[in-house]
């Protein structure tokens, strides 16, 4: 089987969705950083972008593959037409995934014996729920990751009249770890372990500096009010990196006009481990929330910049983790919502957790075992239905309207050489710089 992501986020949903929903059933869930098992290959493909991963931000993702290699949007539309998967998983952005399946089309169709293809979401969906929704049909499975999503998925396909059957129902791949043991864990008492606070940091929310100090102003506040708890701010990537979304402000830059005390600090690394010693979790809106309360860490979604749909906080109405900073400094520890909890696919009381990829398994097997093989993919999109709209995002790609490979797309056939990789370095370089550093002169100069 094989992956192709465009960050280290959705290589890490792409490639542990492919360790759950291996078609031989012989996953590890137990141990999803693993490759999904004895006999079964994992092929991994970065698509060079402004996000491909660094090899810091593969170590952190903790999933291993047994190749791994960054290409362009035709170069993996070459090793497709090449090599004999039975799955194939697509973690990227909407407009990457039509393109893709619009080139698979190209390359597979005269091939009845073509993978199985499935994309979906790296977490919580709070915004373009119809653009990205269609964007992504087409794939044999379209994942969704809570009864909650499945039903919306449907209705949008439905609303437009395209077919809703490639909507699959799971979970978030990377749920999972040891329950919080309570309040009352007598670790954490006696001096031998420290209460620990949370706050996971997102990349572009909230994306202005004054709300982005103003949060880090009240983790510092909070810390200074509680200096026997440790109060860590965790961090997605280092000041050069990017992930998923772009970060103009990163926190490493706010932080040093600040003065923290002692008991507050900054740290990287998996997710999953830093939960391991997490007794609140606060966040804006990140998925990390999710993985929280799956494992009954009390968590906090804040409020302070008010529940709005651009924060994706809006999300979480119903939850019962709507919380303030006032309030968690005055002792408040949100109490979930068990329905709302169940409806996101986060079943830790409810044991459904271990079962939640089955439907996925069985509906890839049948597929493969399908007489005759598997028809050819059919997005929603086509030059007749979005003839203003499609041909834009796959030239993005290099690809034609038909999805072939435009004159003079980059599709080398060897790995670049030494010059190529420099200047490539240099160019994201630069990108990076003009994204984090210029571009919020420019804004402020301007007062844009």
């Amino acid at each position: 089987m094989a992956v192709l992501a465009d960050s280290d986020t959705r290589w890490k949903w792409g490639a542990l969705t492919a360790n759950r929903i291996a078609p031989s059933g012989s996953g590890n869930p137990g141990n999803p950083g693993d490759t999904a098992g004895a006999g079964i290959r994992l092929d991994g493909y970065l698509l060079r972008g402004r996000a491909t991963p660094t090899a810091r931000q593969l170590g952190e993702v903790g999933v291993r593959a047994d190749a791994l290699r960054e290409v362009t949007a035709v170069e993996f539309l070459r090793a497709m037409r090449e090599e004999p998967y039975d799955l194939l998983v697509l973690a990227l952005v909407g407009g990457g995934v039509q393109a893709m399946l619009h080139g698979l089309g190209r390359v597979w169709e005269d091939r009845p014996d073509r993978p199985v293809v499935v994309t979906g979401y790296v977490g919580v969906v709070y915004e373009k729920l119809a653009d990205g929704l269609l964007l992504r049909h087409g794939a044999d499975l379209v994942l969704a990751n809570s009864r909650q999503d499945a039903d919306r998925f449907r209705a949008v396909y439905e609303g437009v009249g395209a077919d809703a059957t490639s909507v699959t129902e799971v979970a978030l791949p990377f749920l999972g770890g040891a329950a919080h043991p309570g309040e009352d864990d007598p670790s954490t008492e006696q001096g031998r372990r420290p209460y620990t606070v949370v706050f996971a940091a997102q990349p572009s929310v909230p994306a202005g500096r004054e709300d982005r100090t103003y949060l880090l102003n009240r983790l510092v506040e909070h810390a200074r009010r509680h200096p026997g708890r440790e109060v860590l701010l965790k961090l997605r990537s280092k000041p050069g990196e990017h992930t998923t979304h772009i970060e103009e402000l990163p926190y490493q830059k706010l932080a040093r006009k600040l003065d923290p005390p002692p008991n507050l600090r900054l740290v990287y690394g998996h997710m999953g481990e830093v939960l391991d010693r997490t007794d609140l979790l606060v966040t804006v809106s990140s998925t990390a929330a999710l993985e929280a309360l799956h494992r009954r860490i009390p968590t906090a979604v804040l409020t302070d910049l008010g529940v709005r749909e651009a924060l994706g906080n809006h999300h979480f109405v119903g939850s019962g983790c709507l919380a303030s900073w006032d309030q968690l400094d005055a002792g408040h520890r949100p109490v979930p919502d068990a329905e709302w909890v169940a409806r996101q696919g986060v079943a830790a009381g409810e044991g459904s957790y271990a079962t939640a990829f089955d439907t996925a398994r069985a509906r890839i097997a049948e597929l493969l075992g399908r007489p005759g093989g598997l028809p050819p993919l059919t997005p929603y999109y086509t030059p007749v239905t979005a003839p203003g709209y499609l041909p834009g995002i796959l030239a993005r790609h290099h690809l034609g309207p038909d999805g072939t490979p435009l004159p003079g797309a980059p599709a080398a056939d060897k790995e670049p050489g030494p010059v190529r990789r420099i200047v490539r370095r240099a160019a994201r370089g630069a990108y990076r710089h003009g994204v984090q550093r210029v571009a919020p002169v420019i804004r402020r100069a301007g007062e844009l």
